[in-house]
């Protein structure tokens, strides 16, 4: 008698194994992800491979440095240990060139949160290899985020109450998370779903192929970022694993093509699931709707299998979730046509439309007038909370849809006195104006190290789609109290921000044919002004100009709806 195993919370859809006809589009599909540089070079690998033992010696040094400042014998300081795991991507298997990789640096109960930020922080910046620093320690999961020998890394730490870490460790058993607190969980939470998603997968080979091809659609669709209210790479993987466990024999190609079909058809919010959600020994929230009304808001929900189990989706609003319908939606169509011969798996690759599809669009530009770690951490705060702004627009009488996109762009400009700097904040941003900086100096990897003495303005611009309710033509869509609402949170995050002289932040809107060249690529056609017989059927609804009492000098009317700098 065939016994297979049956993998999640339900049996399988089928068990059939592939056609002679799926092994062929399989082939095909594994050639497009080569075309496309889904794969790293054996030089790239090997690469990660050095910096990852570099790693592991800076985490054992670390602790050591540590423990000899509690006093302990050089015996006990060096047999506190300390461990690094990997998490997200490149653990999974999935991982690209120029990946990041997700680094967990486990320590004993003795070493501290703060000791990360310090003598980690020290023992990096000590290092010739480091090329960028971003320590992020009030983060939800407090983070240093490096570039070490070229290489990206997002570097968390998480500390266990034990008094040593082996290099033998696991992270599998349960009664490891006693004792911690909510931020030591969440630290450890990433390398321990990865490792179960592994673990809950008929074939990793064939979740692999099928994960990698979802992160490069996800990605060229524009809807891959957990920060901004899509799926991450956590939560991707999760989905794509879920249909590996209904069609356990399938190749890549045909999970693919019921991974459009089974998601676009599911019916949301019911939770997907890889397996029973668990009790454990902790008194720590599980994700359970009956019991906690947050959760039961949650639109998309995917839940880790490790406990304590989570949503991964917490971050998706109303509009993010019809982006996410209409994608695949469209990407049964896609895929239906290539099992049938009419496309090719490069359709399903094709980029987005993001800045062709909306008539509006919100600009939030984060900029700073200081050194490039202080620039990373403001645009990188700003940009963590754009999800806000979202939800504040979509909940506005008139916007149908606020579409964030997942890609800030980042400029930054030398000047050499104030006047310039404003000049390069008023015309940044705007297809009419962005000739008036053809005059100063764009910093690039090229230029930077000549461009180093000087003075540097920073820009960081994220952009929103407005989906706005034409059907009311004298329907007014006053934005700009979400937008002052916006400005004053990032504004008052911390003390720090607060300082005109180095931080600031713009909002304002612009209409499509107006966008700045730098949003499309070579070869893009930019959209052009449509002319219209009658000025009123060119106007979809009337935006109020500018916010109250914030709107500054220099901006051309009609192209702001709410401008806020810190001046």
């Amino acid at each position: 008698m065939n016994y297979q195993k049956v993998y999640g919370i339900t049996g399988p859809v089928s068990t059939a194994g592939p056609t002679a006809a799926e092994n062929k589009l399989n082939d095909e599909l594994i050639q497009e992800l080569k075309k496309e540089s889904s794969f790293e070079s054996e030089q790239e690998a090997s690469n990660r491979i050095k910096v990852l033992k570099i790693l592991q010696e800076l985490a054992h040094e670390f602790v050591y440095r540590v423990s000899k400042k509690k006093n302990m014998s050089d015996g006990m300081a060096k047999d506190a240990g300390g461990k690094i795991f990997t998490f997200g991507s490149y653990r999974l298997g999935v991982h690209g060139p120029g990946s990041d990789i997700d680094t967990l640096v486990v320590v004993p109960k003795h070493v501290m949160r703060e000791d990360f930020f310090t003598v980690l922080d020290e023992i990096l910046r000590s290092r010739p290899e480091l090329e960028e620093i971003a320590p992020v320690p009030d983060a939800f999961v407090p983070i240093i985020k490096i570039k070490f020998s070229g290489i990206s890394i997002d570097l968390i730490c998480a500390k266990l109450d034990l008094a040593q870490i082996p290099q033998s460790l696991t992270l599998s058993d349960k009664n490891l998370l006693r004792n911690l607190d909510e931020k030591d969980l969440r630290a450890l939470n990433g390398t321990r779903v990865t490792d179960e998603i592994l673990e809950l997968v008929p074939k990793p080979i064939v979740f692999r192929i099928a994960l990698r091809a979802i992160k490069l659609w996800a990605n060229r669709r524009a809807i891959y970022a957990n920060v901004f209210g899509f799926p991450g790479g956590v939560a991707w993987a999760m989905l794509v694993a879920r249909i590996c466990q209904l069609y356990p024999n399938a190749t890549s190609a045909v999970i693919l093509n019921r991974f459009f079909k089974i998601l676009s058809e599911w019916k949301w919010p019911q939770p997907v699931v890889l397996k029973p959600i668990e009790d454990g020994p902790l008194q720590v929230r599980v994700w359970n709707p009956k019991i906690y009304a947050q959760d039961r808001s949650h639109r998309m929900p995917v839940i880790t299998p490790a406990y304590p189990s989570m949503c991964a989706t917490h971050n998706i609003t109303e509009s993010t979730k019809k982006v996410i319908l209409q994608e695949l939606e469209n990407g049964i169509s896609v895929t239906n046509d290539i099992f049938s011969n009419k496309k090719t798996w490069s359709d399903l690759f094709s980029k987005h439309n993001f800045f062709y599809k909306y008539k509006f669009y919100l600009t939030v530009m984060a900029s700073t007038r200081g050194t490039d770690e202080e620039n990373l951490k403001w645009s990188g705060m700003v940009e963590s909370k754009v999800r806000l702004l979202v939800l504040k627009l979509e909940a506005l009488p008139g916007i149908k849809l606020a579409h964030p996109f997942i890609k800030p762009f980042e400029a930054a400009f030398a000047y050499s006195d104030e006047t310039e700097c404003k000049e390069i904040l008023d015309n940044y941003g705007s297809f009419k104006t962005e000739e008036q900086l053809s005059k100063y100096k764009r910093i690039t990897e090229e230029n930077g190290q000549e461009a180093k003495d000087e003075k540097k303005c920073y820009i960081t611009t994220m952009y929103i789609g407005l989906d706005v309710n034409v059907e009311e033509k004298k329907e007014k869509i006053d934005i700009h109290v979400p937008c002052n609402e916006f400005f004053n949170l990032c504004r008052n995050f911390n003390e720090e921000y607060q300082n005109p002289d180095v931080y600031s932040l713009i909002i304002k809107y612009v209409k499509q044919y107006d966008l700045p060249s730098e949003v499309y690529e070579p070869g893009e056609t930019r959209p052009v002004k449509k002319k219209s017989k009658r000025r009123k059927q060119d106007k979809s609804a009337e935006f109020s100009k500018k916010a109250k009492s914030e709107a500054p000098s220099g901006t051309s009317q009609g192209s702001s709806i709410a401008e806020a700098t810190q001046a």
